[in-house]
């Protein structure tokens, strides 16, 4: 890769790694799925009008916008907004790697190699010592939203496999118009009208500022800038850049919300991070690329981790 080239994608590692941050600070000025419903709404809006009509079946947007807009997000935000700290989530993310391995060998017939296998443990393992350290300072069930959160990002991995977008940022600005509307509504559900209103009513310069970031940081320049490099250079030169998100996360949590880091969570991070690097790097076995190619998938089971890693 050139060096432009390597500074856009640590660039896009560090956006998405200080987006956790932004969202925590997000969370003191609106509830949680209002949030997420606005950063879809500011991300699609104008940008629709832009990027020119769909390249994939609606199926395809539908499918992912539900399961990484609604799902995924509508978890992740609720987790963080139940005491999961930003630096944490950042790391516990990474576990979608082995959600999308797992769910390929379910549902696409992957035969996953050995050292793919070992990554998935290493990275679990990763996931249990994050387990005891959050236990030990802070309630779980945020912890176990922000798993669930990327269990549903694997599902929005594997969809996105079968769909093979040929432009990401096309793509990702179409599945941002799906999740607006489901997560108002459950806003409006489960957070009330009441805290809404007083949310927007209130809305100040900070509030907007990390809602702008979520929306046109993240997710605009993040996927776009993400997707451009991807048609550029091979998915697994791209993809260990994405192994940087954590450290960007963990330590502007540290630097800006003093988020703590102890002894437990450095051991989380490297079990993680080299669990997550095995399971997503890791040669392909030939026979099943060529059995996802028959079935019209272009993409190959690292892809996913370069294809997606914002938060």
């Amino acid at each position: 890769m050139r060096p432009a080239h390597v500074l856009l994608a640590v660039l896009v590692a560090a956006v998405w790694g200080v987006n956790f941050t932004v969202i925590e600070v997000g969370l003191d000025h609106f509830p949680p799925l209002l949030f997420s419903a606005l950063r879809f709404l500011v991300a699609a809006l104008p940008a629709v009008f832009l990027v020119g009509p769909p390249k994939v079946a609606w199926k395809w947007i539908v499918g992912v916008g539900l399961a990484l807009g609604v799902a995924k997000f509508g978890l992740l935000f609720i987790g963080m907004d139940v005491g999961m700290p930003g630096g944490l989530s950042s790391l516990v993310l990474q576990i979608q790697a082995v959600f999308t391995a797992l769910f390929a060998v379910a549902l696409l017939g992957e035969r996953p190699t050995r050292a793919r296998v070992a990554g998935m443990a290493v990275a679990l393992a990763g996931i249990g010592v994050a387990a005891v350290d959050e236990g030990a300072s802070g309630p779980l069930t945020g912890f176990a939203l922000v798993v669930a959160a990327a269990a549903c990002w694997g599902v929005s991995n594997i969809l996105t496999r079968k769909a093979s977008p040929p432009d990401a940022l096309n793509f990702m600005i179409w599945v941002s118009t799906v999740p607006v509307l489901p997560l108002l509504a459950l806003s409006l559900l489960l957070e009330g009208w009441s805290a809404d209103l007083a949310a927007l009513r209130s809305l100040d310069w900070p509030g907007a500022g990390t809602v702008l970031y979520v929306a046109w940081g993240a997710t605009v320049f993040g996927f776009g800038a993400w997707g451009w490099l991807l048609h550029r250079h091979p998915a697994s030169t791209v993809a260990p850049f994405s192994l940087l998100v954590p450290v960007f996360g963990m330590t502007s949590a540290a630097l800006f919300l003093g988020e703590s880091i102890t002894p437990l969570r450095w051991c989380a991070a490297a079990l993680l991070v080299g669990g997550v690097a095995l399971t997503s790097l890791a040669p392909a076995k030939p026979g099943r690329v060529r059995a996802a190619r028959g079935a019209g998938n272009c993409a190959t089971s690292h892809d996913e981790p370069a294809r997606a890693n914002g938060g």
